[in-house]
């Protein structure tokens, strides 16, 4: 059966332009009722209009569509109160979030002011936070939801200039995960999305072919199918170009050096700690703790 939206009302923060107004097309085509978050700003995050935000859902009705308009900061408290009364006024239910909105402040971290570094934080963190936050105990009481946030290569794997950015967008996987676990008794899924896409934040870094080869809305078939009614939970989506793939955190099995061990025995033993091929996915936290627990029952390798 094709994945469809019919019914389902979704806020989608940072919609008016790149990859959110991408996704805001996509759900709506795909029968969503849409709210399209944009706060207008810069891409450093200052400033701001509606404007932006107002053409998505013009072009949204002009396809057939349902949506509002809301230019809300996701930081702001009053403003994310306000997208959220505003889409339950107009639509009654919530039962997607895509956590989209980020901004960008690229420096070496030797040049970069803690201002720049807790602004990024803000917005990408609290700014996903704060809106999951505000629809939690409506989609609880609806027995349903889905939450798409977005994480970024710059977090999973790091890029030169971007401590700040990198360190956000990991922490939506830190918050994924535990989420996910809160969410599982009332069928609300929580999933990420980690794109690669020519939008705003990039168009000074790519050639005109590339950037053609990396359209946001070659993105949001995967957002769609990490907010489906179908889809997985905790699952970290990587997309581009019509590429998709899965990302996961993994440890190694590692080795009991016992009690006394010294950080020579760990030096000289490293290789073993340090063995990929016995790497593994844990879903929560206890599971890494039930490996040591078992692991010191065994004996000691320098006993």
């Amino acid at each position: 059966m094709a994945i469809s939206f019919a019914g389902k009302v979704a806020i989608i923060t940072g919609a008016g332009g790149g990859l959110g107004r991408a996704h805001a097309l996509h759900l709506a085509k795909l029968g969503a009722r849409v709210v399209v978050n944009d706060l207008g700003g810069s891409l450093d995050g200052t400033g701001g209009n509606s404007e932006a935000s107002e053409k998505v859902v013009a072009e949204i009705k002009a396809a057939g569509g349902e949506a509002i308009a809301n230019g809300a900061s996701v930081s702001d408290d009053a403003g994310v109160a306000h997208l959220v009364k505003q889409t339950m006024d107009a639509f009654g239910r919530i039962d997607v979030l895509v956590a989209n909105a980020g901004i960008l402040r690229d420096k070496s971290f030797g040049k970069m002011e803690i201002k720049d570094f807790e602004a990024v934080v803000n917005v990408h963190l609290m700014g996903t936070v704060k809106p999951a936050r505000a629809v939690w105990d409506i989609m609880k009481g609806q027995g349903y939801g889905r939450i798409v946030v977005t994480t970024s290569s710059t977090g999973l794997y790091g890029n030169f200039g971007q401590t700040n950015y990198g360190a956000a967008k990991m922490s939506l996987v830190g918050f994924m995960n535990s989420l996910k676990l809160e969410g599982a008794k009332d069928n609300i899924k929580v999933n990420a999305i980690c794109p690669v896409a020519a939008t705003r934040m990039t168009e000074n870094l790519m050639p005109p072919a590339i950037s053609e080869m990396l359209k946001p809305e070659f993105v949001s078939p995967a957002v769609a199918w990490l907010a489906s009614e179908e889809a997985p939970t905790g699952m970290i989506m990587t997309a581009a170009a019509g590429v998709f793939a899965a990302a996961r955190m993994v440890e190694t099995d590692g080795i009991n050096l016992g009690h006394g061990a010294s950080a020579d025995d760990i030096a000289a033993h490293f290789a073993q700690i340090a063995d990929w091929s016995t790497a593994k996915h844990y879903d929560q936290g206890g599971e890494q703790s039930a490996k040591f627990f078992a692991r010191v029952q065994e004996k000691p390798l320098l006993s």
